[in-house]
């Protein structure tokens, strides 16, 4: 039997298989207010059906100023939570489970949404207010590269983003989502607080790695407190900035992800999506399973179960990282993208009975089959 295949427990969430689709972004609330559209119902629900075991809905700002961009989606209002509700009903129907990915983009808010033909503003990817963005905030007046410099956040502020995170979480479960996965990853906000790279605060938010990991710490207690005890959280992190100490200011890394691994499996999390980078420009090693052995290395200096993620394209790739017990589930992103249905095509090809994966009904005359069938 393929291990990909096998189901997987979070709390009370009983996944059927270890194929799961990651958070991406769609750039597709075209109202620019944050509200999923038919767009997204198509999108998710094709992958439903397609067998996907989760899928991790795409970042969503807890506040309008939180978004990535413009055509990001919101979970701060009724309207959005309505609207997703319609979407998570559909993928429960398919078999599916469906989590949300909650995110303030910080630093990185108010972009260029990354779509062709779409029109930039002077020398920076950052929308400026009058043209339909905002104000950036993040840790420190320290821009990204490529976008504007952000507002300093103050005090207060950092005090009410937990509150912030916490109500979209009740958003989400009243919405029907089955898990939560806060968005610690890709050099946006609570990551900025993590790295030394954008976090130059002298305060009790910024130095030593106790002030650093203070924002995630209390993001994923107030939002542990208000999701059912049965419910699974997920936190997304970059477990490297790829950036060479010994040759630049120092920076988030491996060793640091654990320790905070640590704390978070404490704190009530009950997986790590791990990532990287995403803080600052960097050389990466960009080639197959380039992530997977971070998701592997968190997993075994912690005894958190861990989900891998970065050109995962074919399924004995994916199998072997299952059956190796590198990681407990594997994300399948771009490709998912090209193939709705690529859990089906994995299972034909690891040989796995048609029973434990269910092809759709009304697909059934193009499924997989060996031999071919002959004729239309």
């Amino acid at each position: 039997m393929s291990e990909l295949f096998s189901p997987f427990r979070l709390r009370d969430l009983e996944l059927p298989n270890r194929v799961w689709m990651p958070p991406m972004c769609q750039y597709h609330a075209s109202d620019r207010d944050g509200t999923p559209e038919d767009w997204h119902l198509v999108h998710y629900g094709a992958r439903a059906a397609g067998g996907f075991g989760l899928i991790i809905a795409e970042s969503t700002g807890i506040v309008p100023e939180g978004r990535i961009s413009p055509l990001c989606t919101g979970l701060w209002n009724d309207r959005q939570e309505e609207a997703w509700a319609r979407i998570v009903s559909f993928v429960h129907s398919q078999g599916t489970r469906m989590g949300i990915q909650l995110n303030h983009a910080g630093r990185k808010s108010s972009t260029v949404p990354a779509l062709p033909n779409q029109e930039r503003f002077g020398d920076t990817d950052t929308i400026p207010p009058g043209h339909g963005g905002w104000e950036p905030v993040g840790p420190s007046a320290v821009a990204n590269a490529g976008l504007a410099v952000p507002r300093e956040m103050t005090t207060d502020e950092l005090y009410d983003l937990p509150e912030q995170f916490a109500a979209a979480a009740e958003r989400a479960v009243r919405a029907g989502f089955d898990a939560v996965e806060i968005h610690g990853a890709h050099g946006y906000l609570l990551h900025q607080f993590l790295t030394p790279l954008a976090n130059k605060r002298t305060d009790s938010w910024g130095g030593s790695f106790e002030n650093r990991t203070r924002l995630i710490r209390l993001v994923v207690s107030a939002v542990r407190a208000v999701i059912p005890e049965t419910m699974p959280l997920i936190v997304r992190l970059s477990a490297t900035d790829w950036v060479d100490a010994e040759d630049s200011e120092p920076s988030w890394g491996l060793d640091q992800t654990i320790a905070l691994t640590h704390l978070l499996r404490d704190a009530g999390v009950d997986l790590i999506d791990v990532t990287t980078g995403g803080a600052a420009p960097a050389d990466i090693p960009v080639g197959p399973n380039y992530q997977a052995r971070f998701a592997e290395e968190i997993r075994r200096a912690t005894g958190v179960p861990t989900a891998a993620v970065g050109l995962i394209t074919e399924p004995a790739q994916a199998e072997a990282i299952v059956a190796e017990d590198r990681a407990d589930a594997v994300l399948i992103g771009r490709a998912a993208l090209r193939d709705a249905l690529w859990p089906h095509r994995a299972a034909h090809e690891l040989g796995t009975p048609r029973e434990e994966i269910p092809y759709p009904g009304s697909y059934a005359r193009g499924a997989w089959r060996d031999p071919a069938p002959t004729g239309r």
